[in-house]
């Protein structure tokens, strides 16, 4: 739901505040003004290449994104690219609703999506350096997520080892298009250095692997890439499961964002239901996964269902269960949420606690 707008509307945003905890959000996206932004932190080598040479992507578009919003007319007005300019964004976002804490995630990390991996580490080191000098160091109240190359797993421990606390990071951030299932044994150095720190590992759709999001090739409208990314972080759930990364780290974990969450309850049913017939093929799960899902993940609320009976999104949530549900407004684009209208359901006090504040505060160890 869009945040609304105008004067009339401002007494009541405010009386309806006054009666919620401050919001933690943890679904804010920031950018890049252009790729020159990150020059004073690489080395000549890498500056001369990309005057040279360019990206050397794994995707096939030339004139837009995949991901429809990043489209021209898809965000809140203001600055070009959206998210990047601070001071809209503490205008528009962290004072017009109080929130205490942002979560940064930069929405096309390209160090992860460069096929020259030498070049995708650069790109991820210079990315960290800038979001501390240009963001998280100069409002305390945005955090934000390390940048890996996941591609490169080994060079994406060295980068979480490099920055794990420091206090302007609270996660590790990942796309979620990879060239392969993030469960597979590839990624699993970046899971080990992430459990190490307690670092939660936040996947938001982005990513461009050279594949469709759909399982079955490019659609035709942004319509349907835009409902295609909840299937697609679903198959990224399945994976970490299945392939037993929570086997070997039980301490592990992860947020999914910016896919809703209605989903959870079927993909659980079924795939326990497969479980339970085929147990034999993955030893490594011992219990239904339904309960590793449980454990380890936590999801964002933006883009949060809308269903024609509000009633039954609190039966979602209490089957996903309510300290597993994060605020977050999905800052700048278009379908942003305003957090006085984002539920549609009367809240308790101790629901609100948790998901507007509590739920996030204990995840990241905030202060």
């Amino acid at each position: 739901m869009s945040p609304d707008n105008g004067p009339a509307a401002s007494a009541p945003r405010e009386k309806r505040a006054r009666a919620r905890p401050r919001v933690i959000d943890c679904g804010v996206h920031h950018a890049l003004r252009s790729l020159k932004d990150l020059h004073p932190y690489l080395s000549k080598r890498w500056r001369d290449h990309l005057d040279a040479y360019g990206f050397r992507q794994p995707a096939p578009f030339l004139g837009a994104s995949p991901c429809p919003k990043a489209a021209a007319g898809s965000t809140q007005a203001g600055a070009w690219p959206p998210g990047s300019d601070l001071a809209l964004l503490r205008t528009q976002l962290l004072d017009r609703y109080d929130v205490e804490y942002g979560l940064l995630h930069l929405p096309f990390p390209q160090g992860m999506d460069q096929r020259n991996q030498e070049l995708g580490a650069a790109l991820c080191r210079a990315l960290n350096e800038w979001v501390v000098e240009h963001w998280t160091s100069r409002d305390k109240r945005l955090k934000a997520a390390i940048m890996v190359p996941g591609e490169d797993p080994e060079a994406a421990a060295e980068e979480i080892e490099r920055w794990a606390g420091h206090p302007g990071f609270v996660q590790v951030g990942m796309v979620t298009h990879t060239i392969e299932p993030l469960g597979r044994r590839r990624y699993w150095p970046v899971y080990d250095a992430a459990s190490r720190h307690n670092l939660p590992v936040g996947l938001h759709s982005s990513g461009s692997n050279g594949h469709a999001v759909t399982a079955t090739g490019w659609p035709s409208y942004d319509v349907e890439e835009q409902h295609e990314v909840a299937i697609s972080q679903q198959a990224v759930v399945v994976s970490l499961v299945t392939e037993g990364v929570f086997a070997l780290h039980p301490s592990l974990r992860v947020v999914m964002i910016g896919a809703g969450f209605a989903w959870m309850p079927s993909l659980c049913w079924r795939l326990d239901h497969a479980w339970a017939r085929m147990r034999d093929e993955v030893p490594h799960l011992t219990n239904p996964p339904s309960e590793t899902i449980r454990q380890h993940f936590w999801f964002t609320t933006q883009p949060a269902e809308e269903p024609e009976r509000p009633e039954d999104l609190r039966r979602v949530i209490d089957w996903v269960g309510w300290d597993r549900i994060l605020f977050a407004t999905g800052y700048p684009h278009w379908d942003m949420d305003d957090p006085e209208q984002v539920f549609p359901i009367r809240l308790s006090e101790e629901e609100r606690r948790g998901v507007y504040n509590g739920n996030a505060r204990a995840l990241y160890g905030l202060r």
